[in-house]
């Protein structure tokens, strides 16, 4: 690698948050870390919080965002265990994928399933992650369990969608038009419900759903808190992984008591390595063959240069994409 390179990264301004690209030092992995040649990185609404500063990364993290990218290995650090120079890959960073380098954790590397662009592959590792944590360690879904997935257009969602059918579900989800709707049925969803014109819980009430969805994951929040408690089964889980309608609500929390009902939540990125490590490898073990075999397969919205990082963002605000906005170097 030739040492005098620049890194260009993005730069937040913090007066009026417009991006930038700067220069910099490419950063040198660490013992247990490897240096990315980023080729694509994967843009999420975490990065668009903390580019309002509403999000501020951990004190060891980078400041430059970007959560998750894929290129080839650069470096490797001397605990990288297999990971060789040349290696594709693609990986959940601790910050700095919005760069022409980025280092991540070896324990949060993935290989770059057969057939995957790195476009491709870029849109894995924050959706895999929080899918396997949230639906799987936390919510435990099981083979025949009912499970319903807000934002299902979402990057997580239509991932998500695919996962949780591969593993048994019986998949319902919400999304904000019908063509968004008819896409995600086409992906394994049952049943697919736009927001903009139906009521969820009254169309899954009628489809006697009430009190029979044994896994929710929400990403809105607001007013859908009390919808999920009336429609999840006795013993049901309900994961919140964001609160876009609110963090407040006034909730009946009788069907709580009532149902039994675990009611939790997560972010990803206040987790250890360590625990991010484990479900690296649980993934690995469960979800990666259906990505080798092309029975999961991420959907790419779009695809924009890096000088036009701030249109993508843009794109994601707007809320009208179908899957992953991904930044290509």
């Amino acid at each position: 690698m030739n040492k005098t390179t620049q890194n260009r990264y993005i730069a937040v301004n913090p007066e009026n948050h417009h991006l930038s690209i700067a220069t910099g030092p490419i950063p040198e992995p660490k013992a247990d870390e490897v240096l990315i040649k980023v080729h694509s990185a994967g843009i999420n609404r975490a990065d668009l919080l903390q580019r309002k500063g509403l999000y501020p990364p951990p004190e060891d993290a980078s400041q430059v965002m970007g959560l998750e990218v894929a290129g080839t290995i650069e470096a490797v650090g001397a605990d990288a265990g297999n990971w060789q120079v040349g290696d594709k890959v693609c990986a959940l960073t601790h910050g700095g994928g919005y760069a022409d380098y980025a280092v991540a954790p070896v324990g949060q590397c993935l290989p770059i399933p057969t057939g995957f662009s790195k476009a491709e592959a870029a849109a894995l590792p924050e959706a895999l992650l929080t899918v396997w944590h949230n639906i799987f360690q936390r919510a435990k879904m099981k083979d025949g369990d009912k499970v319903l997935i807000h934002g299902g257009a979402s990057g997580i969602g239509t991932l998500g969608i695919q996962i949780a059918k591969v593993m048994g579900g019986e998949v319902y989800t919400t999304a904000g038009t019908d063509e968004k709707c008819q896409a995600l049925e086409a992906r394994g969803a049952t049943r697919a419900v736009n927001y903009k014109t139906e009521d969820f819980e009254s169309v899954f009430t009628e489809l006697g759903l009430k009190n029979d969805i044994d896994v929710i994951l929400d990403m809105i929040g607001g007013d859908y808190i009390q919808k999920n408690l009336n429609l999840a089964a006795p013993e049901g889980r309900i994961v919140n992984i964001a609160y876009q309608k609110g963090f407040t609500a006034e909730i009946n929390f009788v069907p709580v008591l009532m149902k039994r009902i675990t009611l939790t939540g997560s972010t990803l990125r206040a987790q250890s390595f360590a625990q991010k490590t484990v479900m690296v490898e649980e993934i690995m073990e469960h979800i990666f063959p259906h990505l080798e075999s092309g029975a999961i397969k991420p959907i790419v919205d779009s695809i924009y240069p890096l000088e036009q990082v701030e249109q993508a963002q843009g794109h994601m605000e707007g809320g009208q994409h179908m899957g992953k906005i991904i930044l290509k170097m």
